[in-house]
């Protein structure tokens, strides 16, 4: 065969002059055009007022920082998040002042949150409690039945009774099982992720659910905005769309400096024909079945539930999907696309123990997903063991972790060994030395990368979900999970827990001071913003 390397090196200058003007005019790179040129409006501002700082003098601008600094005190949020304003607004009065203003004058956040409390109020009756299965729960465990009243009243998540689980330690496991699922829809599949990018596992069940489509199943698909800018094109959604499959992008990232961008929906939901709910640790993307190797071995999880407490994961989804419309409020006739015969088809199962599929706004005053973990550690008697990617924790979880091990209860937090973010890393360790020393277990799994976000204690409890350790995920991301007391998949969940510590290190005081000396204090000095990172 003969080789022209003139065409060749024409087609090659040609594709690198495509890949250059795809570089200059894409929208990265109008993306970082635009949200530099808003950093350079809010640096002038900053100048500015700094120069009539000098000008007027100290008093007025401490007047300001005074002020606002009583208004942090008094609002109703978590005492890390007030600490972390409190040291910019007292000590950069005009840059702390200006930076704190500018996040509270964001509307954006109060739109969702209103629009979010609407469509909330107006499904609430098909989330109603059954008092006669609260009851029972009741009789066997007061403790178990505040829980899940605080979770129905807060949350308005009720608890089931005959729902049945199956647990998979590993996204491998998860991704055999749900192939052959998917190909037996019959009505519909709804999937909502916060990673979805093509490969090995998408590539797969995006044929199946293509082929639905054509056999009339109803598909509808949620991913969040940060796969439009690092994962997907900007018209993924279109692509969908002329597939058959209806698509909608949560939040999708925009080339301006907004406060909003930080509530992202990091929830991981997938409902079929109403009787089949999966959750838990594991995206759409081939790191999480080990496809792809990144981080070393990806250990995940996620569940598989059957039953009554699918109605819950149904309208989790069904209330996101409407608070994404364009126009959401000529969006979803609920009455009507929420009927019973349409979209709940739980099985009639008769199972053990009680759950409360649930999800956690950052936008409702409620932290559930932080209280529940508070409950599990304040009411455990035998352990708690943990698995979590991230640990950047605030003053009442990093006190009920150490309380849990001085009454000697044994408290047991697996990490991983190869981390994904390096400054969480250091802000991991920053919290190690004084979890050991109150007598908790930490643990590092040594053939790479933890992910899964799982409680389970005293054979009795469990949670499997979305909701890592940190500050993001449990105060300003929109996350689910499922809590099961009393269900004979809590030990198989056990099972995994003991299992995954036969691959880790244990780490300890010496452990800790062999880190390097650099690394330790990057993480001390990152608690300072942790809450705003």
């Amino acid at each position: 065969m003969e080789f022209n390397s003139g065409n060749t090196m024409e087609k090659v200058k040609e594709k690198g002059k495509r890949g250059l003007f795809r570089v200059i005019f894409g929208r990265t790179t109008f993306f970082l055009l635009f949200a530099f040129l808003q950093v350079v409006i809010l640096v002038w501002i900053y100048l500015w007022l700094d120069d009539q700082y000098k000008t007027y003098g100290y008093g007025l601008f401490s007047l300001v920082s005074a002020v606002l600094a009583v208004r942090i005190l008094n609002e109703k949020q978590n005492a890390s998040f007030k600490m972390a304003w409190l040291v910019p607004v007292l000590i950069f009065p005009v840059f702390g002042a200006l930076f704190y203003v500018f996040v509270q004058l964001q509307l954006e956040t109060k739109v969702m949150a209103k629009r979010l409390s609407d469509i909330n109020s107006r499904t609430r009756q098909y989330l109603e409690q059954d008092s006669a299965a609260f009851g029972r729960l009741e009789k066997q465990s007061v403790p178990n039945a505040n829980l899940c009243r605080f979770l129905y009243d807060r949350g308005g998540f009720p608890v089931y009774e005959k729902t049945n689980f199956r647990y998979f330690p590993l996204g491998d496991d998860f991704f055999a099982e749900l192939l052959p699922e998917l190909q037996r829809a019959g009505r519909f599949i709804f999937l909502e992720y916060f990673i979805i990018q093509r490969g090995v596992m998408w590539d797969a069940i995006l044929e199946i659910l293509e082929q639905k489509v054509k056999e009339g199943v109803e598909v509808r698909l949620m991913y969040d905005g940060t796969n439009s800018f690092a994962n997907l094109p900007h018209d993924y959604p279109k692509q969908l769309e002329e597939k058959g499959i209806k698509c909608r992008v949560f939040n999708p990232i925009r080339p301006a400096i907004s406060t909003g961008q930080n509530n992202r929906d990091h929830r991981k939901i997938l409902v079929i024909d109403g009787h089949t709910a999966y959750t838990g640790g594991v995206n759409l993307s081939d790191e999480y079945i080990n496809r792809k190797v990144r981080f070393g071995h990806w250990k995940d999880n996620a569940i598989c539930i059957k039953g009554e407490a699918v109605k819950s994961f149904t309208v989790m989804f069904l209330q996101m999907w409407s608070a994404c419309a364009r126009y959401p409020e000529y969006d979803f006739n609920f009455e009507k696309f929420l009927d019973i015969g349409d979209y709940f088809h739980a099985p009639e199962l008769n199972m053990e123990g009680y759950s409360v599929p649930f999800s956690d706004s950052p936008m409702d005053g409620e932290a559930v997903g932080h209280q529940l973990y508070l409950d599990i550690l304040y009411q455990a008697k035998k352990y708690v063991y943990i698995m979590t990617p991230y640990l950047i924790l605030d003053d009442d979880l990093m006190t009920a972790l150490c309380y849990a091990a001085k009454r000697g209860v044994d408290t047991v937090i697996v990490m991983p060994h190869i981390p994904d973010k390096k400054y969480a890393f250091m802000l991991a360790h920053s919290y190690y030395m004084d979890l050991i020393e109150a007598g908790v277990k930490i643990y590092e799994y040594l053939p790479g990368f933890v992910h899964s976000k799982t409680f389970v204690s005293d054979d009795e409890k469990a949670v499997v979900g979305s909701i890592n350790l940190d500050f993001r995920s449990l105060f300003l991301h929109f996350e689910c999970a499922v809590y099961i007391y009393k269900n004979p998949v809590i030990h198989h969940i056990r099972r995994d827990f003991d299992e995954t510590l036969k691959h880790c290190v244990r780490m300890t005081s010496d452990s800790v001071e062999a880190l390097p000396v650099l690394h330790r204090f990057c993480g001390k000095a990152l608690r300072l913003i942790a809450p705003l990172m």
